[in-house]
């Protein structure tokens, strides 16, 4: 049921402690609090609510603020709780009235929190809060396909019989992969899962009784086989191949009695759990697939499943020196006047290149004009991509088609223009970068596939405002510098009055 709680930011006066003492109007989550807009962020969360049905839901501050802090700190969803338990300045920023020392959600329901905002809704609190604390560029009006309002949806495009916007701005484009939280996946360590998993839903059919006898799974031989060719230090492509005909055998006499017990059940309703039923089919799969792989010797299968827990996550081969090949969920992203925005999340691999004109036609929505310029790799620099470019009067940072330029002098003005975007291109690089390595998106800790695609919205949103936050302090030291020059200055007026 909604809170219907007022979700009006407090002032620092009215925000009581237990102990002598005021909140510091500069601190980073001061400044944050009183810039989010949290009416309308909250008119999002409610929308995933029923209005009459259930108890009380927590107030969307406190959970769209207690994932910021998560994020933002890169903490894990217990020492979240404890760090807001702790700290008065991040319970200033959720709303609270007063400093109180007890838990605000029992961590757990993290989980629950993700799978009800989603990617989407987190796709629209993202540009909710950028429009918010964003002003267009100067000199441009805005078309009635931009998005200006709070309410999270688009406006009808721009009619295309009215007249274009001249095209201003740059567009930088890029994909990559956040890595999910799970085990290298050796062919032969995954079917020793499969095998120890069916083993056990024999334990969970079968039903002791003294007209029947247990069917025998040899579980121990099995083991013993699997042990002594995991501890090898150096193991042979034929020794691991015939590890894995042994695994495969198990795992196929394993299959044939579940079906056998799962029959010999009475009953309308299947006699196993949906978890238990779930994990039944991908144990049938993954048998499917590692069976084919060992009959035509090859490595590669269409969906190939990689994890027994996570069977949605597929190798995406990127071609990296340090990983050539990644396991998690891949990513194309967009970034305009440093801000970053989630175009597309998929579980399967996929040529980015597909993505550049939704992206164009998003940076047209967003802003009511299409870019100056695109800064892309070499890999979106297809034919097609070219073309639409060309027709939408949209630059193309990248090396053109056919014969280079005869013109020395615009040949090497050309190459000194790319080289320059190229450097540019690398704010990308960057922010992906950064992204791992402080805000959580190296390594996705989400289980599900709903969960894990909210962690890596929630990472994008929580990027930019880090952005924010930088160019504030970024204008603060601005202001203090021309501040002391100017006071440097009068100085140096004054001392050379009083000499003259």
């Amino acid at each position: 049921m909604i809170n219907r709680k007022n979700p009006r930011q407090l002032t620092i006066e009215e925000f009581k402690l237990p102990f002598a003492g005021e909140l510091d109007a500069t601190n980073r989550w001061v400044r944050l609090a009183d810039a989010m807009p949290w009416e309308a962020l909250t008119e999002v969360y409610n929308k995933a609510l029923s209005s009459t049905i259930g108890r009380p839901a927590l107030s969307a501050r406190v959970v769209i603020g207690a994932l910021i802090v998560k994020h933002m700190l890169n903490l894990t969803d217990e020492e979240t709780i404890a760090q807001i338990r702790e700290n008065p300045y991040l319970q200033y920023f959720l709303g609270y009235p007063c400093y109180r020392y007890d838990h605000t959600f029992e961590p757990s329901l993290f989980v629950t929190i993700r799978k009800r905002l989603g990617e989407e809704s987190l796709g629209v609190i993202n540009e909710l809060f950028i429009n918010h604390t964003k002003r267009p560029p100067k000199g441009r009006k805005r078309s009635k396909g931009d998005r200006n309002d709070f309410s999270g949806e688009s406006n009808d495009r721009c009619d295309e019989t009215e007249e274009r916007a001249e095209n201003n701005g740059m567009l930088l484009l890029d994909a990559t992969v956040a890595p999910s939280d799970i085990t290298y996946p050796a062919d032969l360590d995954l079917l020793n899962q499969v095998r120890e998993e069916s083993e056990r839903l024999i334990d969970t059919l079968y039903e002791p009784s003294p007209e029947k006898v247990k069917p025998r799974t040899y579980r121990r031989n099995a083991r013993k086989v699997y042990i002594a060719l995991a501890k090898k230090r150096n193991r042979s492509k034929k020794e691991v191949r015939r590890g894995i005909k042994a695994q495969l055998g198990y795992i196929a006499r394993n299959v044939r009695t579940i079906h056998r017990l799962i029959d010999e059940k009475e009953g309308d309703h299947f006699p196993l759990p949906f978890r238990d039923q779930r994990r039944y089919w991908v144990i049938q799969e993954v048998y499917r697939q590692q069976e084919e792989m060992y009959r035509t010797g090859t490595h590669s299968i269409e969906g190939r499943i990689v994890s027994l827990s996570q069977p949605h996550i597929r190798p995406i081969v990127r071609g990296k020196s340090r990983a050539p090949v990644e396991f998690g969920a891949k990513l194309s992203a967009s970034v305009m006047d440093g801000n970053v925005y989630l175009d597309r999340i998929g579980w399967e691999a996929y040529n980015e290149s597909v993505d550049l004109p939704a992206q164009v036609e998003n940076y047209r929505d967003r802003f009511g004009y299409y870019p100056e310029v695109v800064i892309t790799d070499n890999i979106y620099g297809n034919r097609n991509n070219r073309a639409y470019l060309k027709e939408r009067g949209i630059r193309y940072s990248g090396v053109p088609l056919g014969r280079p330029i005869r013109d020395l002098t615009a040949y090497k003005k050309l190459k000194k223009q790319r080289q320059k975007e190229a450097r540019i291109r690398n704010t990308i690089e960057g922010t992906f970068g950064v992204g791992k390595r402080r805000y959580g998106l190296g390594l996705v800790l989400a289980k599900l596939r709903e969960t894990s695609e909210t962690w890596i919205a929630m990472v994008i949103f929580v990027m930019n405002i880090a952005h924010w936050l930088r160019d504030i302090l970024l204008s603060l030291l601005k202001t203090l510098s021309n501040w002391f020059c100017e006071a440097f200055c009068l100085q140096n007026a004054l001392f050379g009055e009083h000499q003259l």
